[in-house]
C-alpha cells in the first residue's frame, strides 16, 4: 500500500508524536491525531496481532486539515475534529476550504472498534463531496511489527466483499483463523478490498453520519448499536476507576495530572479471574508483565490495595513449576511476561510465558509483604503461602550458587533477554570503560530486592508462628546487607557500583539503580546521604528528574533507552528512597520536576523521555518509540506523592503513620478521600501553614488512629 501524507500538517499538542491510544481487554488501537492508522507502530491489535494496519480517511481526494484531537477524560473515546481543504468542483463551483466540519469518534468494546464519522456543511449552499476510506490488515504479530523477522507466515486470503462490508482473513501457522470484518452503516458507492468510497450530498447546516465497525464478524452498524456499546464501555471504565482512595488538591493542574494518571491506569487494567492486573503499556507491552505489574501495584498500594491483590493472585497462578532453558523457567520463579500471539504460540519467541527476569521473583515476595502490612489480610497471605515459599526456594537455591550469596542471572537460550533487570537492553550493564561484563551478573538493586524479600518473609513467618524460618530469613537478610555493603560500595566513587560480573569484578558505574537500594532501606545512613547528594547534582538530575545514568559515564547517551534517559517510575523509586532516609525535600523537588514534565506531555507521562538537560522555555525531549500510556509511568506520581506526605497505612493495627509531611509546590491543601484502613474509611487532610504542613482527620471513622510526626 502506498501511504498518503498529511502534507505539512502537524498533530495538535497533547500527546507526544501525535500518538493516541485506546484499550479494552485484549484489544488496543494506536492512531495519529487525524484518527488514521498508517502502518509503522499504528494499528488495531487483538491478542498481540495487528488486525488493521491501515485505516485512513480522505475528503474529496485529499487528507483533511486537523483542527484538534483528544482522548476523553475517562480514556474511552477518541475524537478528531477535521475540516476540508479546497475541494475540486463537482458541479458549478469548487468548495472553499474550511466549510465542512468532519468529526471522527472512536472507542473499543468487546474486541470491536466502533467509529462514528459525522459531516456538517457550513457553506452557503449544498456541497457534494466524496469520502474515501483506505484500509488494510496485515495480521502481523506484535514481534514482527517491532522488527523480528520470520522465515514464513500463514495464508493471507484475498478480501471478500459483500454488500456494505468487507472481510479480511488470515490463517496463522498456529492453526488460528483471524478475521477483520469492516462493516458500514451505509453501503459505499464503491467498495473493494482496500478502499471504500461514499458520495455525500450535504445541504447547508445538515449533519450526515456514517457508522463503521471492525471486528471478527459481520454486523449491521448504526446509531443504536454505537450508543449502547459506548454506554457499556464507559460503565466498565467507571467501575475500574472507583477503586481506592482519591486524592484531591486545591490546584487545578495538579488535579488534572491526578485524574489523567488514574485514568491511564484504569485504561491499562485488565480483569482476570484472579482480579485486576495493569498491563504494562501501549503499543509494545499491552500484556501482563511481572515486574511492571508489581511496581505499579507498589506505587498504588497505599491508595488501592485491591490492585496488589490482583497482581499477586495472577502471578501466583502463573508461577513456574518446571525447568526450561527456552523460557528461562525454574520451579518457584515468577513470570516476567506472557503473550498470546502467533509467534509466541509457535515458540518462535519464548515470550508466550517467559521467566527471564531476575528481579520479578523477589519483587513478588516484597509486594506480598507490603500488602500484608497495608491490609492485615492474613487469609489471602495464607492462600499465597505455598507460592511465596516456592519463590523463596528459587531465590535461595540461586543465591547458593554464588560465592557471595548474590542473586545472579545469565541468558537462557538465544532469543531470551541478555540482561534481566529492569534495564534489560543489551548495553545497560557495563564496566567503567564501557566493556560489557561476562555473566553471571549480580545487579545491585536486585540484591536490595532480595534483602527486602527476606525481611518480608521473616515477618510473615513470624506471624504464622514459624519462628525457625523467620529467624533463618532474618539472618540471611543481614548477611545480604553486609555482602552488599562490603562488595558493591566503592570508596573512590562514594557510591555503589551497578553490578558484579562473572569474574567477581565490580562494575564501577554511577547509575540510578542505587536509588532502588535506597527504596528498600539497605544502605547505611552515611552512605545513603552520599548517594543522595550525587542524585541532586546536574550529573544525575538535568531538571526533569533523575537520569538512569550519570553524565561522564561510559555509554552515557541522553537519547538511549537505559543509558541516560529519564524513566518516571525510576525517578519515583529514587524519590521514595531519598524520603526513606529523611530527605523529604528531595521527594518534593522530584515530584515538581516530574509534574512540569507531565504538563508538556499533556499530563500523560510516557514510558521514558530523553535525558537532555533542561533549557529555559523548552519542553523535555520525547523518546521516539516510548510506550504511551505506560502503567508504571502513570503510577509514578502516586509513589512520589506518598513520599512527600510521609504516609504509611497499617491495616493490621488500624492506624496511619505520617512522618513530617510536605506538600508539593503549588499545592496548599490536599485531601485523601475514603482511605481504607483495616476495613474502616477515613478522609485524611493536609494543609500548608507557613513553612509547615499539618495533617488531620478530615472525616470518616474515628476508630482509625493517626500517628503524626511534624
Amino acid at each position: 500500500m502506498t501511504e498518503a501524507t498529511h502534507d505539512d500538517e502537524t498533530p495538535s499538542a497533547g500527546t507526544a508524536r501525535g500518538q493516541y491510544s485506546l484499550k479494552s481487554g485484549d484489544t488496543f488501537v494506536v492512531c495519529d491525531a487525524f484518527g488514521d492508522i498508517r502502518g509503522a507502530a499504528d494499528g488495531l491489535f487483538h491478542n498481540d496481532t495487528r488486525m488493521l494496519s491501515a485505516f485512513a480517511l480522505d475528503l474529496g481526494g485529499r487528507p483533511p486539515s486537523l483542527l484538534s484531537a483528544a482522548i476523553s477524560h475517562d480514556n474511552v473515546l477518541f475524537t478528531s475534529n477535521l475540516s476540508n481543504k479546497p475541494l475540486p468542483p463537482m458541479g458549478e463551483r469548487a468548495t472553499p476550504q474550511g466549510v465542512i466540519h468532519l468529526e471522527r469518534e472512536r472507542f473499543l468494546w468487546g474486541a470491536r472498534m466502533y467509529e462514528r464519522i459525522s459531516c456538517v456543511n457550513y457553506d452557503d449552499s449544498e456541497v457534494r463531496v466524496t469520502l474515501t476510506l483506505r484500509f488494510e490488515a496485515d495480521f502481523r504479530d506484535i514481534f514482527e511489527v517491532r522488527g523480528t523477522p520470520r522465515a514464513r507466515r500463514g495464508m493471507l486470503y484475498p478480501p471478500e466483499v459483500e454488500g456494505g462490508r468487507v472481510a479480511l482473513r488470515y490463517d496463522g501457522l498456529d492453526g488460528v483463523m483471524r478475521r477483520s470484518v469492516i462493516s458500514f452503516s451505509t453501503a459505499p458507492d464503491r467498495l473493494d478490498g482496500r478502499t471504500a468510497e461514499l458520495g455525500l450530498t450535504l445541504p447547508r447546516l445538515s449533519t450526515t453520519e456514517l457508522f463503521i465497525e471492525v471486528g471478527p464478524e459481520a454486523v449491521e452498524p448504526g446509531r443504536e448499536r454505537y450508543r449502547a456499546a459506548a454506554a457499556k464501555a464507559r460503565k466498565a471504565m467507571r467501575k475500574r476507576r472507583v477503586h481506592g482512595a482519591r486524592p484531591r488538591s486545591n490546584a487545578r493542574l495538579f488535579n488534572n495530572w491526578l485524574d489523567r494518571s488514574r485514568a491511564d491506569i484504569a485504561l491499562l487494567v485488565s480483569e482476570f479471574p484472579t482480579g485486576p492486573y495493569p498491563c504494562a503499556g501501549i503499543p509494545w507491552f499491552a500484556t501482563p508483565f511481572g515486574r511492571d505489574g508489581i511496581i505499579t501495584a507498589l506505587q498504588l498500594l497505599w491508595l488501592d490495595a485491591g490492585l496488589a491483590r490482583g497482581v499477586l493472585g495472577y502471578l501466583a497462578e502463573h508461577q513456574a513449576h518446571e525447568t526450561s532453558a527456552f523460557r528461562d523457567s525454574a520451579p518457584g520463579k515468577i513470570m516476567h511476561e506472557t503473550r498470546k500471539s502467533e509467534m509466541a504460540e509457535l515458540g518462535e519467541v519464548p515470550f508466550g510465558r517467559y521467566y527471564g527476569g531476575v528481579d520479578t521473583t523477589p519483587l513478588y515476595v516484597m509486594l506480598a509483604g507490603a500488602y500484608a502490612e497495608r491490609t492485615g489480610d492474613e487469609v489471602f497471605i495464607d492462600r499465597l503461602w505455598p507460592t511465596l515459599t516456592a519463590a523463596m526456594g528459587w531465590i535461595e537455591r540461586t543465591c547458593e550458587r554464588d560465592r557471595h550469596g548474590f542473586l545472579t542471572y545469565a541468558q537462557g537460550e538465544k532469543g531470551g533477554l541478555l540482561n534481566q533487570g529492569w534495564k534489560d537492553s543489551e548495553d545497560s550493564v557495563f564496566h567503567a570503560d564501557g566493556r560489557i561484563p561476562p555473566a553471571p551478573i549480580a545487579l545491585v538493586e536486585v540484591q536490595g530486592y532480595v534483602y527486602a524479600a527476606l525481611r518480608a518473609m521473616a515477618r510473615l513467618a513470624e506471624r504464622r508462628g514459624n519462628e525457625e524460618d523467620a529467624d533463618r530469613w532474618r539472618r540471611r537478610a543481614l548477611a545480604m546487607r553486609k555482602a552488599v555493603e562490603d562488595l558493591f560500595w566503592d570508596e573512590e566513587m562514594s557510591n555503589y557500583g551497578i553490578a558484579r560480573d562473572g569474574n567477581d569484578t565490580l562494575c564501577r558505574v554511577r547509575a540510578s539503580n542505587v536509588g532502588h537500594l535506597l527504596y528498600v532501606g539497605l544502605p547505611k545512613l552515611w552512605r545513603a546521604k552520599k548517594v543522595i547528594r550525587q542524585f541532586r547534582t546536574a550529573a544525575f538530575d538535568g531538571g526533569w528528574g533523575v537520569r538512569t545514568l550519570a553524565t561522564q559515564q561510559a555509554r552515557f547517551n541522553p537519547m538511549s533507552y537505559h543509558d541516560g534517559s529519564v524513566w518516571p517510575h525510576d525517578v519515583a523509586l529514587c524519590a521514595a528512597g531519598m524520603a526513606h532516609y529523611g530527605e523529604r525535600d528531595d521527594a518534593v523537588r522530584l515530584l515538581g520536576e516530574t509534574f512540569e514534565a507531565a504538563v508538556h506531555f499533556g499530563m500523560r507521562l510516557p514510558e521514558l523521555f530523553c535525558g537532555f538537560p533542561r533549557a529555559t522555555g523548552e519542553p523535555p525531549i520525547a523518546y521516539p518509540v516510548a510506550c504511551l500510556p505506560q502503567a508504571w509511568a502513570a503510577g509514578s506520581m502516586f509513589m512520589m506523592l506518598q513520599a512527600c506526605l510521609g504516609v504509611e497505612v497499617d491495616g493490621r493495627r488500624g492506624e496511619v503513620r505520617i512522618d513530617r509531611p510536605s506538600l508539593p509546590d503549588g499545592v496548599d491543601r490536599l485531601t485523601l478521600h475514603r482511605l481504607d484502613v483495616g476495613g474502616d474509611n477515613i478522609d485524611l487532610g493536609f494543609e500548608r501553614i507557613g513553612s509547615r504542613t499539618v495533617a488531620f482527620r478530615a472525616g470518616g471513622s474515628a476508630d482509625v488512629r493517626i500517628l503524626a510526626k511534624v
